[in-house]
């Protein structure tokens, strides 16, 4: 099961994945209690301040990052978390962003669900 939640206060037990750029504004790395940072597979910072968490953006964002997933580099990664999954059970994927339904674990996490 992936799971996403917000990572400031986050309390759900699991494998806990940062799926952020940058790091999460005020936490350390106490606070977050990631597992493991995948920064690498987050939307690239072209896209990402283009975005700028701007929900009228949002189909656009979506397709164009669901486009960086599909390279080599993140392909090898996707299939990492889901052996993960498999490994863990539950995989939790952190995301800083205040809105909640237009991020890039909301993304993520779809394209990680339609893997097999």
């Amino acid at each position: 099961m992936i799971v996403i939640q917000r990572v400031y206060g986050n309390k759900e037990k699991g494998f806990k994945i940062l799926v952020d750029r940058v790091w999460p504004r005020g936490l350390t790395k106490k606070n977050v209690a990631a597992d493991i940072w995948e920064k690498n597979i987050a939307p690239s910072n072209a896209l990402r301040k283009w975005f700028s968490h701007d929900a009228n953006k949002w189909d656009e964002f979506q397709r164009k990052y669901k486009k960086e997933l599909s390279s080599r580099e993140a392909i090898g990664k996707l299939m990492a978390m889901k052996s993960l999954e498999k490994q863990h059970g539950k995989i939790i994927l952190l995301f800083g962003a205040k809105d909640e339904l237009h991020n890039q674990a909301v993304v993520l996490k779809e394209v990680l669900d339609k893997m097999r």
